[in-house]
């Protein structure tokens, strides 16, 4: 045969020499090359007969034995764990299949040749020195690194190491020493409203045609929390990086810091607000796009006039400028990352996740606000600033994740007292009827959830009983007369509360009241209602007890309720707030600050000069100028330049009166004309 048809055979022919895969190789080594080159020679030189035949089924497993060694080139890690499992495999099936074959003659030559291509594919010289060579140097590669592969061979061993060595055991001694993980564990993928808008409504539904131009198009970073958007301002560092304090029993502790030229533009941020007119921080964020208190004020006043799109553009472009200035151990789904709400560095933080929750939750995504709701009560668990226990219940509610609710409260109980806070007397009590309502459940296993249920909610009613008559009405349900007309749940259980449970009561009514307007779960309302009532004219010892409880405990709220109700804008739990707390103004950049917080820097003082002090002139220039100051800067450690200074600015006040009095004295008002002709004609006007 020719030699132009043996290039035909092996695919060399001119002009395809980049078309053949085989060749197209990324990092073949030239000993690699050149064995080749050689199994090829002595392939050529034997018979015409066997070339036309042995040549294209050799030519096959070169391919894939040139495609074993292009994927050596890559991780040695990858490389270890293939060859162990390969030899593993293909060594002891080979041995045992050998004498089947010999002995089944014939009847398996499709399953021999098949195999016979897989050898040589993985072992493809011919000569017996070279493969001998090769399976030599996989065993020693196999066995050198088959003690650092073992503990890999387990998932789960490796997860455990994993977490052992980066400290990813959520335990903390101040927290009664629990997992957190199967509680508070967040997904990224959840953190994005669109996964459960598309479990809604389907992808092509909620992405539709969103194909983005290429002309108009900007590269932005990406991140979990927020999609960016191509109107966004272009984004430039604002100032803004996170540091590491310390680590602890592995719980990293960070901390937002603000460079020089953001405190400048945090300084004027705080002179827009005093002024009180929003186009002051309008202009300010023209000029810092992405400075983070200036869009959570200008949010708040955008939602204030119902234009909810740009309130919630605002949010979204808060959290991105946060997330670029994270730091590289800074995790959101660990749970081993916290930030101190002290330091009003890192309060806005907290605002922005709060603000971005609550818009999910009005645009219909619950799941989605839940996760974010754990994202936020994870930074801070111990003191949970903004009281995040009492929407979580809500949160789980709304996205039917009963059983992580019952989980949450089954692992807090001891040590936080869920208990005692009347969400979740309430929400757990709920949850089990709804797990005794599933179609799927076990007969059994339904009953045994709706006599939990009952009996939660009879105990949450005798110890809660002032969230009855409310609830009912904002469920527009009229209640029995002998509901309303006992002593129990009548206008006195309100009455006699203490002002932190009727705070707490008027927030839990007024956010899952709709939960409870379910027919199914009216009629269990009503059945436990008259248990109770008959529990209490049954002189029950637990009803005394309860009593006696609410008379001891609920005497004050702490800081952090109050802020909780602040942000929650719900009025019939913002109208039970103390005085101390209505009367103090609220920024809504930083609600009711801590009264120990921790400032690394702090605003420079405005010099202003006492009214008592000042005459009516200067009053009135400062109506004027509000700069306008008639002493001056006085300094300490010079008082000659002080006094020398005020004379000079009274000499200047005294001519600007001379002036202003002069120019008084000359203004002549011009009267109108005269006419002294009596009889003239009054169509001379026309």
């Amino acid at each position: 045969m020719s030699t132009r048809a043996l290039r035909r055979l092996k695919g060399k022919q001119r002009g395809q020499e980049e078309l053949d895969f085989g060749g197209m190789t990324l990092g073949d080594r030239p000993e690699e090359r050149a064995e080749a080159e050689e199994e090829e020679e002595e392939e050529e030189e034997e018979g015409q007969i066997e070339a036309a035949v042995v040549v294209p089924t050799s030519k096959g497993s070169g391919r894939k034995a040139k495609k074993n060694k292009a994927q050596k080139n890559f991780s040695n890690i990858y490389e270890l764990i293939c060859d162990a499992d390969e030899t593993e495999k293909h060594s002891p099936e080979e041995e045992a299949e050998k004498p089947d074959r010999n002995t089944n003659g014939t009847g398996n030559n499709k399953e021999t040749d098949k195999t016979d291509q897989n050898h040589e594919a993985f072992a493809k010289p011919s000569s017996g020195d070279k493969v001998k060579k090769k399976k030599k140097k996989k065993k020693k590669v196999a066995s050198e690194e088959g003690q650092k592969a073992a503990p890999g061979d387990d998932i789960d061993l490796l997860l455990e190491n994993l977490e052992q060595s980066t400290g990813l055991s959520l335990q903390n001694e101040g927290c009664g020493g629990s997992d957190r993980r199967s509680v508070l564990h967040v997904e990224h993928r959840n953190l994005n409203p669109e996964t459960e808008l598309k479990r809604y409504f389907g992808a092509r539904a909620v992405l539709g045609d969103q194909r983005p131009r290429q002309r108009n198009r900007q590269f932005h970073r990406t991140t979990w929390m927020t999609n960016p958007k191509d109107s966004w301002p272009r984004f430039s560092r604002p100032g803004i990086s996170m540091a590491l304090l310390e680590t602890k029993d592995g719980i990293h502790y960070f901390t937002f810091e603000h460079g020089r030229e953001y405190q400048q533009v945090q300084f004027k941020f705080l002179d827009a607000v005093e002024s009180m007119d929003p186009n002051n921080i309008v202009a300010l964020l023209q000029l810092n796009p992405y400075h983070i208190d200036s869009l959570l004020q200008l949010s708040d006043v955008c939602r204030i006039q119902e234009d909810q799109e740009m309130a919630r553009d605002l949010i979204e472009r808060a959290l991105y400028s946060f997330e670029c200035a994270f730091h590289p151990l800074f995790s959101l789904t660990s749970g081993t990352s916290r930030l101190d709400y002290l330091r009003p560095e890192n309060r806005a933080f907290y605002l922005a996740l709060y603000k971005h929750m609550m818009f999910l939750e009005k645009r219909g995504c619950p799941r989605t606000a839940l996760e974010y709701c754990k994202l936020i009560l994870s930074l801070d668990p111990d003191s949970d600033p903004l009281c995040m226990l009492l929407l979580i219940d809500f949160l789980t509610l709304r996205s039917r994740e009963y059983q992580s609710l019952l989980q949450l409260y089954q692992d807090w109980e001891e040590h936080r007292n869920l208990s005692q806070l009347p969400n979740f007397a309430f929400s757990t009590a709920l949850c089990h009827f709804h797990l005794s309502q599933q179609d799927d459940a076990d007969p059994e296993e339904s009953s045994k959830q709706r006599s939990n249920a009952d009996q939660m909610l009879q105990h949450a009613l005798i110890m809660f009983p002032g969230v009855l008559t409310p609830l009912l009405d904002l469920c527009t349900v009229q209640a029995d007369a002998a509901v309303t007309s006992h002593s129990f749940f009548g206008p006195k259980s309100q009455l006699g509360q203490p002002p932190a449970l009727a705070q707490l009561t008027a927030l839990y009514v007024g956010r899952t009241y709709n939960l409870w307007r379910e027919a199914p779960v009216m009629l269990w309302l009503e059945e436990s209602v008259k248990e109770v009532l008959r529990r209490v004219d049954a002189a029950d010892p637990l009803v005394e007890e309860c009593q006696n409880k609410r008379k001891q405990r609920y005497q004050s709220a702490p800081r952090n309720i109050h802020r909780h109700v602040l942000l929650s804008e719900i009025k019939e739990a913002t109208s039970s707030l103390p005085l101390e707390v209505t009367t103090q103004p609220v920024m809504g950049f930083d609600p009711l600050p801590p009264l120990d917080s921790v400032s690394s820097y702090s605003r420079p003082e405005r010099l202003h000069v006492g009214a008592s002090n000042e005459s009516t002139l200067s009053l009135f220039f400062r109506s004027l100028l509000p700069n306008f100051n008639l002493q001056g800067g006085p300094r300490q450690d010079d008082d000659m330049e002080v006094a020398r200074a005020g004379q000079e600015l009274n000499q200047e006040v005294n001519r600007l009166m001379v002036a202003m009095r002069d120019m008084l004295a000359n203004i002549r008002f011009q009267e109108p004309p005269r006419e002294d002709n009596p009889y003239r004609d009054e169509e001379e006007w026309d």
